[in-house]
């Protein structure tokens, strides 16, 4: 298969971990057989730098033309005096927006080999498999009229969160689809005791959920979510909820598994799948070689599930990072006092050489299964 790809390496780190995901893509590609055709744009600060637009227009035609993106990171504080319209985030907001893609997907996983590095006991975090499913294109992020106004001294912010029906029934069909591959449960965050949206949120998810009998339904607020996420993590399956709250949940859930650098995101539902780590741009170890490239990594065996449907590749990268993990490789954000460090490029090369074994022995399980097929 020829698989089509766009990459936005972006700012701060975005460039080291996206080149250990493509390095990891390589070798699956290898071992299974694809072709892996890449095109590299710019986004976010290095857009900047190179256009003064956060978001060229090649970089909106290369990503619609490709079968899916992978994103690295965007920002940094050299641009934070910018106008909004003009700041690298702006970009990331805009892509999304391009390409369609309404529904974020973040997994939250606790790998056994890590159970020590969550801040929370093994007991209480052992077995957590979370799947935060965000609405991605609304909400406060999205919503107008918003501004600053008035005076220095007396100025007034203003920000408008809006939903329509049909954006939450939208979302909330695809996180019952996808709790439908896992433990059959969806819990419904909101703030409907004080937010109207939040009111239509909890009204539409309920009509929806009642065409999934097989799905159990449940809906609580943003802020008992949150504390129970820390208290019972294994306990959540699907988490659905709208854009602001999934985007401060999902960063929690990556403090509650280890550390950020091990989420993996998926935006999907439109034209091209976005996938990109969940770790922001990390300014302050940019090019010193220590970044965690694993949450980049994770996201291309997303890409591979969801874009391309090829499910054995997707979890030849899974189990390639779970092995690296279990061997005791670790970069700094997930080493102990004592443990050895790696560097960006030393825990992507382990994850490719893991793959390249995991590859090995199943075509020698191939060939042993063809032999008693004939034999018999």
């Amino acid at each position: 298969m020829l698989l089509k790809l766009t990459t936005l390496p972006g700012d701060g780190i975005g460039p080291e971990v996206t080149h250990q995901a493509v390095g990891v893509l390589e070798a699956v590609c290898a071992s299974f057989g694809h072709t892996l055709q890449l095109t590299s744009k710019n986004i976010g600060g290095a857009a900047l730098v190179a256009s003064n637009n956060p978001l060229p227009p090649d970089t909106i035609e290369a990503c619609l033309s490709a079968d899916a993106v992978l994103l690295g990171a965007v920002g940094g504080p050299a641009f934070d005096h910018y106008p909004r319209h003009l700041r690298p985030e702006s970009g990331l907001l805009r892509i999304r927006k391009e390409l369609g893609a309404f529904a974020n997907l973040r997994p939250a996983v606790c790998f056994p080999a890590l159970l020590d590095s969550s801040p929370l006991r093994p007991d209480i975090v052992r077995g957590t498999d979370i799947l935060i499913v965000r609405e991605l294109l609304g909400g406060l992020y999205f919503g107008d009229p918003r501004s600053i106004e008035g005076s220095e001294g007396s100025r007034v912010a203003l920000n408008t969160m809006r939903y329509g029906e049909a954006e939450i029934e939208r979302i909330a069909r695809v996180a019952f689809e996808l709790a439908r591959s896992r433990r059959h449960k969806v819990l419904s965050v909101d703030k409907a005791n004080v937010l109207e949206c939040s009111r239509l949120w909890r009204e539409v998810v309920t009509r929806v959920g009642r065409e999934y009998a097989d799905v159990q339904l449940s809906h609580t607020y943003v802020d008992s979510a949150s504390m129970s996420l820390v208290q019972h993590p294994a306990d959540f399956d699907v988490i659905l909820t709208e854009n602001m709250f999934g985007d401060i949940l999902s960063d929690q859930a990556g403090g509650v598994v280890g550390s950020l650098g091990l989420l993996a995101s998926a935006s999907v539902g439109g034209k091209v799948g976005l996938y990109e780590p969940v770790h922001g741009s990390a300014p302050d170890i940019a090019g010193k070689g220590i970044a965690n490239p694993l949450g980049a990594i994770l996201s291309t065996a997303m890409l591979l599930r969801h874009s391309f449907h090829l499910l054995a590749e997707a979890a030849t990268v899974e189990s390639a990072v779970s092995r690296v993990l279990e061997a005791g490789y670790r970069t700094r954000d997930l080493a102990r006092a004592g443990q050895p460090v790696l560097t960006t490029t030393e825990m992507g090369t382990h994850v490719v050489g893991a793959v390249k074994e995991l590859t090995a022995q199943r075509q020698v399980k191939d060939v042993a299964r063809t032999r008693q097929v004939i034999a018999h």
